[in-house]
């Protein structure tokens, strides 16, 4: 990734990370025109309703796709590995497509990737038709997932923490929709599967509309372009033209450099792999831990149901808060304490204290909108965060893929919850530490 171009600023006379904090704390410049931003608020809520759908509406059905596709036990553990790869894989590239067609027309077509693949999953009769289906809408997933934050930095800079608020907080409820909804509207539909799984697409369709109109808004992109190239010219080694010099209090920027080069990015990377982790082994066994503690499988499932719909109204306050604070690193550790607590509730007493473990895990998978918060507040500019935020999550989603799969071996092989839960803890331990050096007050520019 070092070898794409990042836009320059002159240094500010404050310190940057200050000045990035005052901007998302309300500073507020020229900004889109009105019905652009009504439109982009618009597409970011419809967006973020889509961004997980495809996942948990499967998770729901699971038992039945794997019957009627004849899906072995392994290809089915497979299956729940392939979000977090899938996003790590084609995450990555979004940083090249953003800047070759823009952000918004990238979002857009990931929308529709979002649909298609939702359309034409039901109609698969094997396992391969049904995982490149999969596949399809996971990649749209994972482009329109790097660029979210990058859309919010482009058109809300000085709303940063309540944009991001916004859709963080639309993303739980698509989450927390899709898997209370999909098995009521499958019986609804008659039991079948393939209806239940491919009324998804319905939503997607709608969220492909709004972004259609943006990719036409193109005069911001290229006037950021032009900025960028005039203001990267000194730093290119190119002298002042003749009678000028520069303003008071100002430096040339510094060239672009590797991403890699950034503690604080490595540090961002890992607390968001790290909440990741927790967050998919949240949603894959925290049923069962129930379940086998001897509470109802309907009783498990709104359990679950309540720890992802936690994330509504905190993912919406989180951001703001955190835009508020010279470091997130208290929020960071406070969001840890209460996953700490809710693991060793499950190991105490999981059944008597259920709906108390249940929120507070809820409470603490809210690191994910905190972290998107911070890859936001971690760069000065629109191109340093679309860096930044392929970066931290794809680094992120591969370091998340081995903790389900571990956590299912620990339990297999030791016969109770003991080793899983105690696992689950000590992961929060680097997560609070990564967490911490990640919401200190600086940009990764000025590391790089």
């Amino acid at each position: 990734m070092s070898d794409e171009p990042q836009t320059l600023e002159p240094a500010r006379t404050a310190p940057p990370a200050q000045a990035a904090r005052v901007a998302a704390e309300g500073g507020r410049g020229t900004g889109p025109a009105p019905w652009v931003a009504r439109l982009v608020v618009v597409g970011l809520v419809l967006a973020a309703l889509n961004l997980r759908p495809a996942i948990t509406s499967l998770g729901a059905l699971l038992e039945e796709v794997r019957a009627d596709l004849h899906m072995s036990g392994s290809v089915a553990g497979v299956l729940t590995s392939v979000p977090p790869l899938c996003f790590a894989v084609f995450g990555i590239t979004a940083p090249r497509l953003a800047r070759r067609f823009g952000p918004a027309a990238v979002v857009g077509a990931g929308m529709a990737a979002i649909f298609a693949g939702l359309a034409v999953r039901p109609f698969a009769t094997g396992t391969a038709g049904f995982l490149a289906a999969s596949a399809l809408a996971l990649m749209g997933i994972a482009v329109s997932n790097v660029l979210m934050p990058v859309i919010v930095k482009r058109y809300f800079p000085g709303r940063i923490g309540t944009m991001t608020g916004l859709y963080s907080m639309s993303l739980a409820l698509g989450t927390s929709l899709a898997a209370a909804a999909t098995v009521p509207m499958t019986e609804a539909l008659g039991g079948s599967w393939r209806l239940g799984l491919g009324v998804w697409a319905v939503l997607a369709v709608l969220a492909v509309i709004p972004w259609i109109p943006l990719v036409r808004d193109r005069d911001r992109a290229r006037r950021e372009r032009s900025e960028g190239a005039h203001d990267a010219a000194p730093a290119s080694g190119t002298a002042p033209a003749s009678g000028t010099a520069p303003a008071s209090g100002t430096a040339p920027a510094a060239a672009p450099g590797r991403i890699t080069r950034s503690r604080t990015a490595w540090a961002l990377a890992c607390f968001f792999g790290l909440q990741a982790t927790g967050a998919y082994i949240t949603m894959g066994w925290m049923p069962q831990i129930f379940r086998d503690s001897g509470v109802p499988a309907t009783t498990a499932g709104l359990l679950l149901a309540v720890t992802m719909v936690m994330g509504v109204p905190l993912a919406f306050v989180i951001p703001r808060l955190a835009t508020r604070l010279r470091t997130q690193g208290p929020i960071v550790v406070a969001l840890g304490l209460c996953g700490v607590t809710g693991y060793l509730g499950l190991f105490l007493a999981p059944a008597s204290g259920a709906w108390v473990w249940a929120v507070l895990l809820g409470v603490s998978n809210c690191s994910f909108p905190l972290a998107l918060t911070m890859i936001g507040m971690r760069s000065r500019t629109g191109t340093g965060v679309v860096r930044l935020s392929a970066f931290a999550q794809s680094v992120g989603y591969l370091i998340s893929i081995p903790g389900p799969l571990l956590v299912g071996v620990l339990y297999q092989h030791s016969g109770g919850w003991d080793l899983p839960l105690a696992l689950m803890a000590g992961l929060l331990i680097p997560q609070m530490l990564m967490g911490v050096l990640a919401g200190r007050d600086r940009n990764v520019e000025d590391e790089i």
